[in-house]
């Protein structure tokens, strides 16, 4: 295999994140996490302080969503949620920019924004990755083309103390010309894209859309050191279905 099982598992931040999740989804969430020994389960503001007492001991990081999904809440608000979760336990924060001021080209106010969250978080030991939210930005903004456009956010990302930028919250639904609702989330241009468009201090992580171990390899080959998955089970399992069979000398079954 081209990576070994620790390397690909400690990637994976496990995503809770849907919004019927019951309680006892969540536990059992936890614990498949710690299970595979995965980076960090990637959850809820309120659910924080549980996770962390499921997981403590484990390895496993706790991290909390914030502003989520849209991105559409006050600065001081989101500074707020970040205290609180990391008092809760979080040692990561994924924070969504105001899309819509961002596409206004209001740099300022997005660098503030994602600034206020990075010194919080950073204050209580805690990193921040920044989600951008790349379906919204299929046609660029502010007078930009949509790869100028992502570039800048990547850029003021790191200016503003960003530890990771990332592609997606995984609930970017964008209309379709059917009237339906879906998204591709991570793509291998995107990922690529971020990747070049920030120092080696700042990492990129990928989510929404990374359904296999195959995607997860690709994401890895890309220059990202986190994706978001619910496929967890699924992808590592596969993992080692095919490190069976490479041992046996065949092909997995």
């Amino acid at each position: 295999m081209k990576y070994t099982f620790e390397q690909l598992a400690g990637m994976i931040d496990h995503s809770l994140l849907h919004p019927a999740m019951t309680d006892q989804e969540l536990e059992d969430g936890c614990r498949l996490a710690a299970r595979y020994g995965v980076a960090s389960v990637c959850i809820k503001p309120y659910a924080v302080r549980r996770a962390a007492q499921l997981l403590e001991g484990t390895g496993v990081l706790v991290g909390a969503v914030i502003g989520f999904p849209h991105g559409s809440s006050c600065t001081e608000s989101k500074r707020y949620e970040t205290e609180l979760a990391c008092r809760d336990g979080a040692a990561e924060i994924d924070m969504v920019i105001n899309i819509g001021k961002a596409l206004s080209g209001d740099w300022d106010y997005v660098e503030r924004d994602v600034k206020d969250v990075c010194d919080e978080a950073h204050s209580r030991g805690a990193k921040v990755k920044v989600i951008l939210e790349n379906d919204y930005l299929t046609r660029g903004g502010a007078g930009l083309s949509s790869n100028d456009f992502k570039k800048k956010l990547c850029q003021i990302c790191e200016r503003a103390g960003a530890d990771w930028v990332k592609t997606s919250s995984g609930y970017g639904f964008v209309k379709q010309p059917d009237g339906s609702y879906n998204y591709k989330g991570a793509t291998a241009h995107d990922l690529a894209l971020m990747r070049a468009s920030v120092s080696p201090k700042v990492q990129v992580k990928a989510a929404g859309g990374v359904r296999d171990l195959d995607g997860l390899i690709q994401v890895r080959d890309l220059g990202a050191t986190r994706c978001g998955a619910t496929a967890t089970a699924a992808m590592l399992d596969e993992y080692r279905r095919r490190e069976a069979a490479e041992k046996r000398g065949g092909q997995p079954q």
